[in-house]
């Protein structure tokens, strides 16, 4: 495998390790900020990383659009890009062959989109979306691509999906080949069967992937139908590589899953959040436009090593967001992309301690309050 998954210690399903790229250490269960078009939303590369992040995430379908694959790779590729010197994962573009159906259409051979800015047409295959990850882009961990169905499906439609899934993962491997500093992830389907998640991850591993992916969750399934696929979808992968949830998502989520035996996970929700006026906290979350917090002066989260948790009052906070001035959404931000590393450093601290499961059970009672 191209890069040595060390799993360090094991509490229950859960487990912690370190994924080993050239260009730095993954230590799991690990968390990936969303750089979409080449920017975590509203923070710099500066403040991502003083939250404690390991690696983030691109996404192949924005930047394909704009500024484009050949002219990132002219400038260098996205690391040198976006000044960004850690491991970058991107996707594949599959989730935008649901998320995008209404401008896309889907063939054995391809997917075409018609794109969102400008109505111009762009074929995506497995082949030319590993060129563009992989070549274009310089991405370090590389996904295949897939086809993520939406929910609900019928068990004959999610059939469907994971079937070409699985043959679109026999061509990207081909066109991925052999590489000493990038890896590709396969990427489990299945919808909410259990017997296709099963012949998914045995097809996978036939055709061999440094790492595997659990997709086409977080499509509007909901909490405890995601829950119920995780109790069985991470069994059948592979324990000595790295399990990905892709999309995933609110804290107790990432709680749940890690206690499922999951590793890696990426979610727009702490930025996107953030824009709007929601911090994650210790506590759970809280809307900072409500009136209570005008006059209140304690910090977001005193708890949460960083300076937007910590150097701000939450009344401060408060009147940024009413006023919708563009330091509120950094600073709210930032705080939850620090909340969410916090969050992973907690838990890998937990499972080495073997205390994984009262951490699981005080996090519940704070976060799933009535």
């Amino acid at each position: 495998m191209t890069f040595p998954f060390d799993i360090k210690a094991t509490d229950g399903r859960a487990r912690t390790g370190v994924l080993k790229t050239a260009r730095g250490d993954i230590r799991t269960p690990a968390f990936m900020p969303v750089g979409t078009a080449a920017t975590v939303k509203a923070m710099t590369v500066d403040q991502v990383n003083q939250t404690g992040a390991d690696i983030i995430l691109g996404n192949t379908y924005h930047l394909m659009l704009r500024p484009g694959p050949e002219r990132m790779e002219r400038l260098g590729g996205l690391h040198k890009f976006m000044r960004w010197d850690k491991p970058i994962l991107t996707d594949s573009g599959g989730f935008q062959v649901m998320s995008l159906s209404g401008i896309s259409k889907l063939t054995e051979e391809a997917v075409t989109f018609s794109s969102h800015i400008d109505g111009s047409k762009h074929v995506l295959t497995p082949e030319r979306s590993i060129q563009i990850q992989a070549d274009r882009l310089g991405s370090d961990i590389v996904m295949q691509l897939d086809e993520c169905v939406a929910y609900p499906a019928e068990e004959k439609r999610a059939r469907q999906g994971m079937e070409l899934s699985a043959r679109w993962a026999v061509r990207s491997k081909n066109a991925f080949g052999t590489r000493d500093t990038q890896a590709l992830f396969g990427i489990q389907q299945g919808s909410t069967y259990e017997n296709l998640r099963k012949e998914s991850s045995e097809r996978l591993q036939e055709i061999g992937f440094d790492g595997y992916a659990i997709g086409g969750l977080a499509v509007g399934e909901g909490h405890e139908a995601m829950c119920e696929v995780l109790d069985y979808a991470p069994e059948f992968l592979p324990k000595d590589r790295p399990r990905y949830l892709m999309g995933v998502g609110k804290p107790i989520d990432l709680v749940e899953a890690v206690y499922r035996g999951v590793d890696m996970f990426d979610c727009v929700l702490p930025t996107r959040a953030g824009r709007h006026g929601q911090a994650w906290t210790w506590d759970g979350p809280i809307n900072i436009k409500n009136a209570k917090f005008a006059e209140d002066e304690s910090a977001l989260d005193p708890m949460v090593p960083c300076p937007a948790s910590q150097d701000f009052s939450r009344a401060y906070l408060h009147h940024l967001v009413k006023a919708d001035e563009i330091l509120g959404k950094i600073l709210l931000s930032w705080h939850n992309i620090a909340f969410f590393q916090a969050l992973t450093a907690a838990m890998r601290e937990a499972i080495e301690k073997g205390e994984f499961e009262q951490f699981r059970k005080d996090f519940r009672a704070r976060h799933l309050k009535t």
